[in-house]
């Protein structure tokens, strides 16, 4: 990379986190930029095929498509396999800066199998994925009522049809494709860098002259010799049992201004991003409402309170007194299931670490979209690294609660939430090998990953364990009494369970307009780069959460209710319900999937995602409170 470029990007990248601006905003590294000399071969690599209404990923030539002589996978990280992806070499011979017409590949006789599979895929739309210089193959689009063009990520397979005055729909296989490669040239060396790479797909039913000879045959319906382009699909090709395919390419290139560290800014073209600055507006709304309510508490309520209190003279006096310093021999009380509360909270603390850190350097672009796979493997790698702050925080927890076994707790801190992860993923796994899709996790990266578990997070956590329970435990600034209060009888709108589920609204009213736009990315397989906005969202669910539950802690306590460990848990927890509820409404609103399997897939993640939403949240607001007891029973004199 040469320096001028490492400038641009970091100065770039530091606008990026002080404006939380879209990806066009700054350069997005991805991989080394490859020069291209004229005549030079670009290699067009294949990768899995796509549905939205299935969620399963296939192999390309899990479809009978025009195979090189020899089948090469190229290497992928983690992330990529997790995804499905299934990156092999293609037929498709290109030369940097020579255009090409009606090009064969080669001619395909459909028997029965294979014209069911292709039938299939076409019912389902799915769409084949290239890939060219690392840049995905896109289709442009108009987008008539913004007059500006969006790209769709892959081509479809084929359509469904009918021919002119026939009801009966048809299936059509796109077999001629006709790529454009746009590129930018540099004046002073002469040479090249691919900025772009586009498709038109046509289904056109070939005819030829004479017997066949291979590639050199002359096509009637597309001809080289007579400039002859394919411009429409008058006579489409149709999928049937025991017919022949021929397929065909074009292939062009197009000189661009987009310089190579801009080339994925035309992919990534925002057009909706009012909406984004809308829902941090919305959040703001949502925290400036709290912080005042929590000002008021904390500035007038409390501070007279306080005073009160610690003026009070005699017992007398005290006994006529009503409010949360009276349960303060009770408020720091063990609650009933502490080990579990410990765990949750370590658990918590691994996936906030993981959060912030993925964040971090995503907003630096380096978890960029060019980089495929990136995303998923760095959360990955540091969720099992964040084992140690895990173990660290629950049994630092633990201890203060008067345990005294720490290596059960570290055991559950280690296996209860990776476990109930794996068994879901395993059994979703399961599930889509049934189904024959190259979304299966091989053998091989189910071990990596019960490897990354055992070898890597297990030993952390026992680790951090080790040094948390080393430590002296945190001492409560009240003393507790040895029989415990009896908490009167609350108001209705005081309940556990109504006061829990009020409390998670706020959380997830702050970030559910975001929630969107990350499902749209997971299930309707569109880039997701906009991680300025997300980290700006992450802030204020962060503040929220904890607010909230200070508020809503100090009315339990001014109730003289003292039972508020798990409460303030379960509080902004809760936000998950809402979550998964809306999971549930995006499912049957905005996703056409038909298969029971696939169903299954998309509620089993989302269950799994809302359980880690949960804990996460959860944390958050059991923290706040927790500071926020210590703050106000170490103020207040207690004779």
């Amino acid at each position: 990379m040469r320096a001028p470029a490492m400038l641009r990007w970091a100065a770039a990248a530091l606008a990026a986190l002080l404006a939380a601006s879209p990806a066009a905003a700054f350069y997005l590294p991805g991989v080394a930029p490859n020069d291209f000399h004229k005549k030079d071969p670009l290699l067009v690599k294949v990768n899995k095929l796509t549905s939205t209404k299935t969620q399963l990923p296939y192999s390309y030539y899990s479809l009978p498509f025009c195979k090189p002589n020899t089948i090469v996978d190229s290497a992928e990280n983690l992330g990529e396999v997790l995804r499905g992806d299934r990156i092999e070499n293609s037929p498709y011979v290109f030369e940097m800066g020579e255009p090409k017409m009606c090009q064969i590949i080669c001619k395909a006789k459909i028997d029965d199998k294979q014209a069911k599979e292709l039938k299939e895929k076409i019912e389902d739309e799915y769409r084949v994925n290239m890939i060219l210089d690392n840049l995905p193959l896109v289709v442009p689009l108009a987008r008539q009522d913004r007059g500006a063009t969006v790209y769709q990520a892959g081509y479809h397979v084929g359509v469904k049809g009918q021919y002119a005055g026939n009801n009966d729909k048809k299936s059509f296989i796109h077999n001629h494709l006709a790529f454009l490669v746009k590129y930018h040239k540099d004046e002073t060396t002469d040479l090249s860098r691919i900025v772009g790479f586009e498709v038109k797909p046509f289904s056109i039913n070939h005819q030829f002259e004479g017997p066949w000879n291979d590639k050199n045959t002359r096509l009637i319906t597309c001809d080289p010799h007579a400039s002859k382009l394919l411009v429409n699909s008058d006579t489409p090709q149709e999928v049937e049992a025991g017919k022949e395919i021929i397929f065909t390419y074009d292939v062009g290139f197009e000189e661009s201004d987009i310089k190579w560290a801009s080339r994925w800014d035309t992919y990534l073209l925002m057009i909706d991003d009012q909406i984004h600055w809308f829902s941090i507006v919305n959040s703001l709304m949502i925290v400036l409402f709290l912080s005042g309510m929590v000002a008021m508490i904390m500035l007038r309520t409390l501070y007279r309170d306080i005073s009160r209190y610690n003026q009070l003279e005699t017992e007398e006096e005290t006994q006529e007194e009503t409010g949360w310093k009276l349960v303060h021999g009770d408020v720091f009380r063990p609650p009933a299931n502490s080990d579990l509360l410990c765990v949750c909270v370590g658990t918590g603390v691994q996936f906030f670490g993981m959060l912030l850190v993925t964040m971090i350097f995503a907003v630096l672009g380096f978890l960029s979209p060019s980089n495929r796979g990136g995303l998923m493997t760095a959360m990955l790698l540091t969720w099992v690294l964040m084992g140690l702050f895990a173990g660290y925080a629950s049994s630092r927890l633990y201890k203060m609660l008067k345990g005294s076994e720490w290596k059960s707790i570290t055991l559950r801190t280690a296996f209860l939430f990776p476990g109930i992860a794996f068994g879901i993923f395993f059994v979703l796994n399961a599930l889509i090998w049934g189904e024959k899709s190259s979304g299966a996790v091989p053998f091989t990266t189910m071990f990596a990953l019960v490897l990354l578990w055992f070898g890597i997070s297990v030993p952390l956590v026992f680790v951090g364990s080790y040094l948390g329970f080393k430590q002296p435990a945190i001492e409560a600034p009240v003393k507790t009494n040895k029989i415990p209060r009896q908490v009167p009888e609350q108001a209705w709108y005081m309940n556990p369970a109504f006061t829990i589920l009020i409390g998670g609204i706020l959380p997830f009213g702050a970030v559910f307009i975001e929630l969107f736009f990350i499902l749209t990315s997971i299930w309707l397989h569109q880039f997701y780069y906009i991680f300025g906005f997300l980290f700006l969202v992450f802030i204020i669910l962060i503040v929220t959460c904890a607010e909230i539950t200070i508020v809503l802690c100090y009315f339990q306590l001014c109730s003289e209710d003292y039972l508020w460990w798990w409460r303030s848990f379960l509080t902004s927890g809760s936000s998950a319900i809402y979550l998964f509820l809306y999971a549930g409404f995006y499912f049957f609103t905005k996703l056409q999937i038909t298969k029971v399997v696939s169903g299954m897939l998309y509620f089993g993640y989302m269950l799994l995602a809302s359980f880690a939403f949960c804990v996460l949240t959860g944390t958050i607001g059991f923290y706040a409170c927790f500071c926020f007891t210590r703050l106000i029973y170490s103020s207040v004199k207690i004779d």
